[in-house]
């Protein structure tokens, strides 16, 4: 069952990176490997700010190409971002984003991902590459945060 966790420091808020991040729809416009994504239904939680979203994400790999289900439950007050597995090539998978201050300014990102696959082919295909796969997702999400941000985080460091 691969997992990878991470922590990285940004020069970005924990706001940007949350709003960042649960932009789903927008993944496939910067996120490796990403074909695709539907939102199925958004529904607000029922026990505080944020909502409950369930999308289809289109993922292609080489020869492999799948669709799968997720639940995100999108929390903006605790900066967090859950995700649950719904349906597709998985037994089970699980990840959470989390974006706190840093002391220095800007913000800490921590990623964990836990999955594994039904089929043992794509998970052997997939456990080869897959800490460098995570690692590229995380740098995607950052390169889109400079690409967004960038000049507003440059402004404010000079400005201290």
């Amino acid at each position: 069952m691969p997992t990878h966790s991470e922590k990285r420091h940004v020069p970005y808020t924990p706001a940007q990176m949350y709003d960042l991040v649960s932009d789903i729809e927008r993944y496939p416009e910067f996120i490796p490997w990403t074909a695709g994504v539907r939102i199925r239904s958004r529904k607000p939680l029922q026990d505080g700010p944020g909502e409950m979203v369930d999308a289809d994400m289109i993922v292609s790999f080489r020869v492999f190409r799948e669709r799968f289900g997720s639940r995100v439950t999108l929390s903006p007050d605790l900066k967090q971002i859950d995700v649950a597995y719904l349906d597709g090539p998985f037994k089970h998978m699980r990840n959470r984003w989390r974006f706190t201050p840093h002391e220095d300014g800007g913000a800490i990102i921590d990623f964990f991902v836990d999955f594994e696959f039904r089929s043992w082919a794509l998970q052997q295909l997939i456990g080869v590459v897959f800490d460098q796969a995570m690692r590229r997702v995380v740098k995607a999400f950052e390169e889109r945060a400079e690409a967004l941000y960038g000049a507003e985080a440059r402004g404010r460091d000079a400005a201290s």
